[in-house]
């Protein structure tokens, strides 16, 4: 007779430690808790976005343009920053030696990306970056 009343002291339980654990996000056996940040919309709406810099061409102070910004990596992680892979060099498409900059490094200025420092050949020696197969 005993075992009867133990089963739905049981079920109640573990129904009750599922009520007091709802609302918690557990990943990994760890509660996890979403802070939210409020953005200045108006503000962030008059950024330059990503689909509108891509294919722009990238100057140096002299006015020299130095290559073309071809996509923007956020790093894995996101603690990393914000990188511009760069073609540099070739001709229509052929040829063409793409590299990794700190976003940071550019400065963008009426619709202008400009690498202020940097040469033609000064680019073309940095590593070669290659996009991960996906």
């Amino acid at each position: 007779m005993r075992k009867m009343h133990i089963k739905p002291l049981v079920a109640t339980a573990l129904l009750l430690t599922a009520f007091a654990s709802y609302g918690n996000a557990y990943a990994q056996g760890a509660p996890q808790a979403i802070t939210e940040r409020r953005t200045d919309v108006v503000q962030l709406a008059s950024g330059y976005r990503a689909s509108k810099l891509s294919g722009a061409d990238v100057y140096n102070k002299n006015k020299d343009t130095i290559g073309t910004l071809d996509d923007l990596i956020v790093s894995p992680g996101g603690d990393r920053g914000t990188y511009a892979i760069l073609s540099v060099g070739g001709f229509l498409g052929m040829g063409k030696h793409l590299v990794a900059v700190p976003f940071n490094d550019l400065q963008i200025n009426n619709r202008r990306v400009v690498l202020p420092e940097a040469t033609k050949k000064s680019l073309e020696a940095l590593p070669e970056f290659k996009y991960a197969p996906e």
